[in-house]
């Protein structure tokens, strides 16, 4: 196809220009375990190698490249030190969210509580209260291994955060108990839902924990390209002609792998086009993709000869889209991110669409 590498550098552009950086404070005491609910939750071992830049004397941004979210990091949250802190969060915010990109707000804040400590400090309540005035607070009860009442607790003296949710961010045992990781999937589900609706491509993206958040957001991005395909083919196209869908679809393709974690790039874009997408016409997927296509649309006619009516468009991006989901979804069940390579793509998606 001429343009073939254009056609996917603008793809790649429009991809990425809506995957916008998500920022959330994480605030606690030293020691209850920010770093490691962080690296838990989040992809590339954040907390550990991502680069932290201090803003204040007290509170640091932590980012990684190729990895979509900010975190801001209160470096402990300690009585002597509080208020100083709040002052410092409270310079911070204000210029943060009086910025007029919305992508540079602050979006959520996690308080981290130590359910091994029993107790709620004045601070934390104080933070809670002073928080919830400009951001969702989500109030995070770390290590937990027994309640024995204490998320109640929580939620009594924290009435303003969003919700309470418990997690054990790492596998241990105590003698021959074993305690697994736990509550992970309930915060990330927690935080999607008190995101903004900007910010959740990429916290779907970022973190590491439930896969099926990644799968439904990209189910989004296949209704989106489904309707702008139908609009490409509201006047009917022959298939030899339909380089229009095309780039639609490498648009879609681009966004579903970005909202995946992939590390999306030209290579990856242009090796799954060749193998899937244009095959031997300029057409959706070329003659041996559409051939099997076709039997999904009765009345399509021969390949040759057949016309791209709207509703035709729309149901072959939509089935592409969804072929391309499912491949991901099944090769993250089985690996990481870092271990997913190009072929691992590639093959997986040509057998979801029965390409030999």
């Amino acid at each position: 196809m001429e343009d073939l590498q254009k056609i996917i550098e603008e793809a790649m552009k429009k991809a990425k220009a809506k995957i916008n950086d998500v920022n959330i404070i994480i605030a606690g005491k030293t020691g209850v375990g920010k770093s490691t609910l962080i690296n838990a939750v989040f992809e590339g071992n954040f907390a550990t190698t991502g680069s932290g830049k201090p803003v204040t004397t007290k509170i640091m941004e932590i980012r990684k490249e190729g990895i979509p979210i900010v975190l801001t990091d209160t470096k402990g949250l300690e009585i002597q030190d509080y208020q100083l802190i709040k002052k410092e969060l409270e310079q911070y915010i204000t210029v943060k969210n009086n910025d007029a990109n919305p992508n540079n707000h602050i979006h959520m804040a996690w308080i981290c509580i130590d359910e091994n400590s029993r107790r709620i400090e004045d601070a934390e309540i104080d933070l809670c209260n002073f928080l919830a005035d400009k951001v969702p607070v989500i109030a995070v009860i770390t290590k937990a291994i027994h309640d024995d009442g204490f998320r109640r607790k929580v939620q009594e003296y924290l009435p303003r955060a969003k919700n309470v949710v418990r997690v054990n961010s790492l596998a241990f045992q105590i003698g021959q108990i074993n305690i697994p990781v736990s509550g992970l999937e309930d915060l990330v589900e927690l935080s999607m839902e008190v995101l903004p609706e900007a910010q959740r491509n990429a916290f779907a993206a970022a973190q590491k924990i439930d896969i099926k958040q990644r799968a439904n957001r990209a189910h989004k991005i296949v209704a989106t390209a489904a309707l702008s395909a139908a609009g490409t083919g509201a006047i009917p196209i022959p298939f030899s002609d339909a380089i229009a869908i095309v780039p639609i679809q490498i648009t879609m393709l681009a966004a579903i792998s970005y909202t995946f974690g992939l590390k999306t790039d030209k290579a990856l874009l242009s090796t799954l086009v060749s193998s899937t997408i244009t095959g031997t016409g300029a057409s959706f997927a070329g003659r041996t993709i559409v051939a099997n296509i076709a039997k999904f649309f009765p009345g399509l006619g021969s390949v040759a000869g057949a016309a791209i009516s709207g509703a035709t468009a729309a149901a072959i991006t939509t089935l592409f889209g969804e072929a391309y989901i499912k491949s991901l979804e099944l090769l993250f069940y089985r690996k990481t991110a870092d271990e997913i390579d190009m072929m691992d793509i590639t093959e997986e998606l040509k057998k979801q669409l029965k390409i030999k």
